[in-house]
Formats: structure tokens, sequence, C-alpha cells
């Protein structure tokens, strides 16, 4: 019996997503520290909601103290935050957060989880998060993660009561007290015994904590002291943790290491309480168990590791391996079998990896690969087999001790390959919540292993061992050095509109945009424009050239838009040649902290036709922490220029605007605002109007940013649908050059907003109230005040989510604000 391993994880400091895409061998420390991992055979599975909420100092003690295998059990992938990075929202900033939890546990040493739950965004009780999530579902997947990854002890960041402080916190205790039980009853969720067990862990604990002024923590509590010193690592726990936290780079979460012990408490939730330490009752090693036969082996290679030549514990090790392989309990075999796979390759140097020098491929096509393999091992390890795909070569050959074996191939890519994208994004959302799995077993991953692999069988002694070794793109970044990702399989064709919205005019011919990226000769194309079932428009005749990329216009005459009836419309472009159809586009991200990544959306746009007045033309954009308004303004055919410091700062300059738009978070991302104050406070005194969005109460760069002073609060609607009580219905905000009514505050999306206000001075008048369910009503969405000649409007509500999705009602309330001067 092989076992199947695929790439080695690999506890590295900075910027190790590069080696990704290979099998390499872990440094002598990690090697020891796996070594007693593997002696040790509790586990823990710590669950929260979000990526960032993870107790990453008790996830690097566990790991590496401890030596006790972990894991982090995210409910979502942290797809309704904001970014501060760029412009990504939704399910892209998931992608985002996804890889930098990914980056975090190859820095702490934990595996990574998640369900199939979407963050919608803030709520605040369970009520509210459960009328989202449906509660059977989400418990669902975390009773499947349970049984497949088979923790002893489940931990709990966050309570099942208001002191969670956000609706999902509470909501992810809730679904973990329901999986610790389901996960055991074999009546429960019977369809997922196809593949794994039921397991029963043996408690369930809640790490309590201090949150700045709520503390939960108690004496009487279970308490762990955490943060020792490592000398292996360099650093303490809490160090490292620090390290860790910090990847989450979209959140601007980075975090302090902080050297020294502290202590960790943990209250009893379910199952048999802990009195003394966290693995009270449950067997510690493989002596415990009764099989101490494999507690020696792992002492003996523990007592003769060399570190300098580890190749030295391979006889022990792989002596170990057969004893492992004897074991009666199936998950325990397969699970160690791989843990100890990968501590004999590491101790035997072995690398290996399959790379071209292009990123992308196409299914069917042949592309040229290298194999590289080379051990660093006293002990032979011979290559017995390589199969390419679709053809085996018996190689039968050993790799000579530090020496590098190359070997050059023409690999045809299968022609039913798939377009590399996440599994979770292939098929479009089950519905607002949760996302659609193609396959069940594949809920709970971070991500799919690669499909496509050149397989090795490799023998060291008599001990045979297969390895995947993914097709990997690698290149000479003049500044990174080698960098190696995923080879990604792209389509013929793609496409995508130039903008997320179009406005149509009454009478007039529409001209609307699409990016075709071809990565073949296509000749004889058409592309039809429709709406739902509608087709408005067709166009034939298209060819396009391999390996272009055509920014084509297309003109959608007044006659065949008169066909559209309904102000918000979402228009979608599909392509077709010959028997092929096309209607995705291509989406990259690319950041310094993450590798490549791609997924694929349908090339649609939203459709605006109605009665959608602006008088503004002219708009200055001051960014902030990122989003899409500027160019959904310029789609309006408004002129918006991102103003410089030397724009600001030159009077003469920003008196040409009518309005002046701060992006969301520019107080917390902009240090130099508070050089700008004066000057924006003179242009609104001149007669300018100023629209500023949502700040945040962390790491302000200044704290009287208002024309008038007010303060901001953590209150918010998170209810999308919540009535909207107009405080003035005369007010020209809401009457010029739009009529503001109750219609134009439906179909919001997530939120209605962030961050009000809480106290302001009395030259404002708030426009606004609203509410959630069953709270005292906020007037802080909307501020408005004159100044000297001009206009100064802060405003918390969503129009950095609702303009992009094309929310017509939102737009006609936005475009009154930059028209408050006219």
């Amino acid at each position: 019996m092989f076992k199947r391993l695929t790439a080695l994880f690999i506890l590295c400091f900075p910027a190790i997503f590069c080696m990704a895409q290979q099998v390499r061998p872990a440094k002598s420390s990690e090697i020891y520290r796996e070594l007693k991992t593997l002696k040790h055979l509790p586990k823990v599975l710590y669950l929260a909601a979000h990526p960032d909420d993870e107790n990453t100092g008790l996830l690097s003690w566990l790991i590496n103290e401890q030596n006790v295998e972990t894991a982090y059990l995210s409910l979502t992938r942290g797809d309704g935050g904001q970014n501060l990075l760029g412009t990504e929202q939704g399910a892209a900033l998931g992608l985002i957060r996804t890889h930098e939890l990914l980056e975090a546990r190859r820095l702490d040493g934990a595996q990574q989880f998640f369900t199939r739950a979407i963050d919608f965004g803030f709520s605040k009780n369970t009520n509210d998060t459960f009328k989202q999530w449906d509660a059977d579902s989400i418990t669902a997947d975390v009773v499947w993660v349970i049984r497949k990854f088979r923790p002893d002890v489940i931990i709990c960041r966050f309570p099942p009561t208001a002191a969670a402080g956000h609706g999902q916190h509470a909501a992810s205790a809730v679904v973990a007290e329901k999986a610790f039980k389901a996960a055991a009853d074999k009546n429960m969720f019977p369809n997922q015994l196809k593949y794994v067990s039921v397991w029963q862990p043996k408690r369930l604990l809640w790490n309590t904590f201090r949150f700045g002024s709520v503390n939960t923590t108690a004496e009487n509590q279970l308490k762990v002291t955490v943060g020792q010193y490592d000398a292996q690592l360099g650093m303490g726990y809490g160090e490292l943790a620090g390290l860790s936290r910090s990847l989450h780079k979209s959140q601007g979460a980075g975090t302090q290491s902080v050297a020294g012990v502290r202590t960790e408490y943990f209250t009893h939730v379910l199952g048999d309480p802990a009195k003394r330490t966290l693995f009270d009752g449950i067997n510690l090693n493989w002596s415990e168990k009764g099989t101490g036969d494999i507690d020696e082996l792992i002492d003996i290679v523990l007592l003769s590791f060399n570190y300098n030549q580890p190749d030295k514990s391979l006889h022990g090790l792989l002596m170990l391996r057969k004893k492992i392989a004897e074991l009666q309990d199936q998950a325990l075999r397969k699970d160690k079998l791989a843990a100890i796979d990968q501590i004999i390759l590491s101790c035997a140097g072995f690398m290996g990896e399959v790379v071209t020098n292009q990123p992308e491929a196409i299914a069917g096509n042949s592309y040229n690969f290298r194999l590289n393999l080379i051990s660093r091992s006293a002990t032979p390890v011979m290559v017995e087999s390589v199969n390419w795909l679709n053809q085996t070569d018996n190689l039968n050959r050993n790799i000579a001790n530090d020496s590098l074996i190359t070997v050059e191939r023409k690999i045809q890519i299968p022609a039913d390959a798939a377009p590399t994208e996440p599994y979770w994004l292939a098929k479009p959302a089950k519905d607002a919540a949760t996302f659609s799995v193609a396959n069940d077993t594949l809920i709970g991953l971070p991500e799919t292993q690669s499909p496509i692999n050149v397989v090795l069988l490799l023998k060291i002694e008599n001990e045979k061992f297969e390895i995947k070794l993914p097709l990997s793109y690698k290149k000479l970044d003049p500044v990174k050095g080698d960098v190696v990702e995923a080879l990604r399989v792209i389509p013929p064709l793609d496409l995508s509109f130039a903008e997320p919205v179009y406005f149509a005019k009454e009478k007039e011919a529409l001209s609307v945009t699409l990016r075709l990226r071809a990565n073949k000769n296509i000749n004889y194309g058409k592309v039809g424009f429709k709406i739902g079932n509608q087709v408005i428009k067709t166009f034939q005749g298209i060819n396009l050239a391999e390996n272009t990329i055509t920014i084509k216009d297309f003109l959608i005459p007044a006659e065949d838009l008169a066909k559209i009836k309904t102000s918000r419309n979402k228009l979608e472009a599909v392509f077709s040649s010959e028997a092929n159809e096309y209607s995705k586009g291509q989406v990259l991200i690319q950041y310094p902290h993450l590798p490549t990544l791609q997924y694929f959306i349908p090339a649609t746009t939203w459709l605006i036709k109605g009665d959608v007045k602006v008088l503004a033309k002219k708009i200055g954009y001051i960014e902030g922490a990122g989003d899409l308004i500027p160019e959904f303004l310029r789609q309006a055919g408004l002129q918006v220029d991102v103003l410089t410091e030397a724009d600001i700062l030159n009077a003469t300059k920003l008196a040409t605007y009518d309005a002046v738009v701060t992006g969301v978070r520019v107080i917390n991302t902009e240090k130099r605002i508070k050089n700008w104050q004066n000057a924006l406070r003179s242009y609104v005194e001149n007669g300018g109007t100023i629209v500023m969005q949502y700040n945040t109460t962390q790491d302000m760069a200044l704290q009287d940013f208002g024309i008038y002073p007010f303060s901001i609060s953590g209150k918010r609607v998170t209810e999308e649908n919540a009535e909207v009580k107009f405080l003035n219905p005369n007010h020209k905000l809401l009457n010029y050059p739009n009529k503001i009514t109750a219609e134009d505050f439906k179909g919001w999306v997530q939120e209605r907003g962030a961050y009000f206000p809480d106290k302001w001075d009395s030259k404002y008048e708030a426009l606004f109230e609203m509410n959630d369910t069953g709270e005292e009503p906020l007037q802080g969405s909307t501020l408005y005040a004159k100044y000297g000649k001009g206009n100064f409007i802060y405003t918390p509500l969503a129009f950095f989510r609702q303009l992009p999705a094309g929310n017509v009602g939102a737009a006609r309330l936005f475009f009154n604000f930059l028209s408050a001067g006219k």
C-alpha cells in the first residue's frame, strides 16, 4: 500500500508562498519538531467565524510547545469585510483573506479549514445571523470537519452570547455545540459516513478573553501559560503569533510581536471537564494507546537525530513507517503515514518540481516542462517511474547524493481540464449566505490540490512513496528571486465589460465596451447582449487573433434599449464561436504577500435606465482604503480626478470642482489629511461641496475632521432593508435634482451603513432615522451642514457597496449630495 503524498508542509519565514508548488525538505529544526508531533496523539480544533478571529498565540503554543496537531476552522472566508489593500469586495476579498490565512498558517504551523458560510457583513446577534445562515447546513459542514480531522479538544474563540460582540461570532459557538454532539451520532448527516466515521471529541471549551473593556476571564477557570521562548524559533510564541496575525494585511491587522509569557483562560462547555490541562483523560502518546513499540522507535530516532545529517535517521524512520502501516485504526494509520512520509522525504533532502516558463495554459495544448529532482542522502533514493499524465517512463534510477537531475518533457494539458479557480466560486452561490460546492468532499478545504500532476514512484530501501508534483510556473524575479506558482489553466477566450455600471439615456444609443481576450484564433464569432432570457442585440462577424486582447465598443441602438422596462438591469454578454460559448471573464488578484489568484466571473454589468439626474459635472476624489465609486461616477458622465496633495493645497484648482468626495476610511488610511484640513475647509467656505464617506475609530489621523465637531461610534444598521424615516422630507438634498422616497432605499445590499456619528454640533442637520429590529433609532447616517457658501455632508451609508451594485436609489441620493452646490 503506497501513501499518496502531495506538496510537503513547510514551516518557514517570510514569503514562503513562492515554494507552494514544490516538494522541498524542511529544516532540521522543523523535522525534529515534526518528529515530536508524531509522538503526540491529541489533536485540537480551534473554531471561530472569520479570518483573524483565531488566537494565534495559543495556536503557536499548541503546535510548537505542546507538539499537538492543531487546526483553525473559520466558518467564513471574510467576504463581508472591508479591504485596506484595494477595491476587492465580496468573493474577491474572501479569496484574498483565504490566502492570508494560509500564509499565517505557514508561519504558526496550524492547518486551516472553512465551511460554506458566506460572511454577509456585521450582524448583532444570532437571530440576525441565522436569518441568513442555514444553521443545519453550517452545522453539517462543521461535523464533516470534525469527523475528518478527528480532534480530541475543540476550542471556541467566542461564547454564544452578546459578549461575543458580533452575531456571527456568537453563531460560531452555537454551531460548535451542535456539531460537538452531532459528530458522534450516526443518524446525523449520515451521507458523510460513506467517507468518514463518527467521532466524539473529548471536550468543548471556550477560550475566554479580555477585549477592551470586556473581560470574560476568571481565576477559577482552567489556566494555561503560553508565550514561552523557543530557542529553535529564536523567539517566543507570542512573537511568532504577532508575525502570523500581521499577515492579515487586507484587514490592517498588523500586530505587535510581544515577548514573554502570559495566561490563557478556558471555561468548560461540553464533554468531560478539564481540571488540570487541556488534555486530561486523553491518550497523549502511543504507549498510553497500547502501542508502545512505536513510542520506543520514535524515541530512538529523537535521541540519535543529527541536525547536520538528518538522513542518518532514515533507517529508523523506515522501520517506524512499517510499524505505523500495521495499525488497525484506518484513520489514524492514514494520518500518521502522511506525517512520517513528510519526515522521511525531508530527512532524505528530497526536492522535486515540474516547471514551465509561462504562467497560463489552455486545455488540450502542449507545453515544455522541466522535471527537477535532487536528494541529499547517503541512503539511495531511487526513482522507479515517472507518470507524465498520459505516459509512464520506468527509470529505475538512483538520485546521486546532492546531484540535480533534470528531465525535459513536452506535456499535453488534458483536454477536459477545467479552468483554474477556487472550488467554492466555480458555481453560483446557493444563496447570499452559502457557497455552492459541486463535490461535498471538498467542503472544509481551504483550496483544492492541483488536479494536474506528474506522479513519481520513489523507493528508499524497500519502502515506496508515490509523490504528486503539480505542474507549475517558475520565473526569476529580480527582487524576489525564484518565484514558483501553480500553472493556471485558462479558457480559449474570456470576456468582460470595461465598466461595472452603464447609464442608458432616453432615446439615445448606448456604447458598451467589452474586453475580449483570445488565447487561440477565433473566426466569425458573435456577441449577444441579453437581460435575463431576452436578447437585446447581437453583433456578428467578429475575428480574434491568438494571444491578443481586444477592447471593442458595441453600440446598442435606442430602439433596442426601449425593450428594457425596468430601471436596474443585469446586462450579460455571451460570445459564440462554432459550437462553443464563452460568458465569463478572468479576474487576477496580485499582491506582494500572496501568490497570483485567479477566478472567473460572469460577463455582466449593471444597466441603469430611468429618472437619474446629476447636476455636478466635475468631481475631485481623495483616495481612502479603496472603492469603485470613481469608476461609477465616470460612467455616469462625470469628470472624476483623483486629487494629489498639490491639487488639494492649490485653492484655485480645488475651486474648479463641483464637489470633492473622500474615499472610505480616508481618515484612517491617509495620514496627510490633517495637513489638508484648512484647504478643504476653505474650499467649502468659498462655495464647494464635500461628501465624506465613512471612517472608523481605529488609527485615526485626526479626531476633529468635520466642518463642525462630531464624533463617530461603532453604531450601525446591518439590516439592509431597515425602514428609513425622513426627518425633513422637504430638505433640498432629498428633492433636488432627484425626488428621494422610500423606494430609493429598496434593494440595498449587505447593510445600510456603519460607524454612525453619535454626537454632533447643533449646526448639523440629520437627514434620516433608521435602526435594526428591536434597537433604538439612529440619526447619524447622514449629517448635513452649511458652512460659508458651501456644503459639508458626512454619510456613513454604504454607498461604496450600493453604487457598484447598480442600486438606482442609492445613485439618485448620492447624485443629490454631489449636486448640493447647484
